[in-house]
């Protein structure tokens, strides 16, 4: 009966580890070195309050506990 016990308090310890939200500047390098894979050479990745996204297509990410997005915006030339 200890060993369950003690089997699920360390199982719910490591999923709230797994799940603990990502710092914007972290999440936005990730996403940064992805676009850069894909060879996109002009675009604007900027962290912005919920508040400030005036079209959610351009959400590419979502950071501090849902309080901040990432938007993406490719620049023509």
């Amino acid at each position: 009966m200890k060993r369950i016990a003690a089997t699920l308090i360390i199982s719910a310890l490591t999923t709230s580890v797994f799940a603990a939200p990502k710092p914007c500047e972290e999440l936005k390098a990730e996403i940064e070195a992805k676009i850069q894979a894909q060879n996109v050479s002009s675009y604007t990745l900027e962290v912005v309050g919920n508040e400030e996204v005036h079209d959610q297509n351009m959400v590419v990410g979502t950071c501090e506990n849902g309080t901040r997005k990432i938007i993406y915006q490719k620049n023509d030339r």
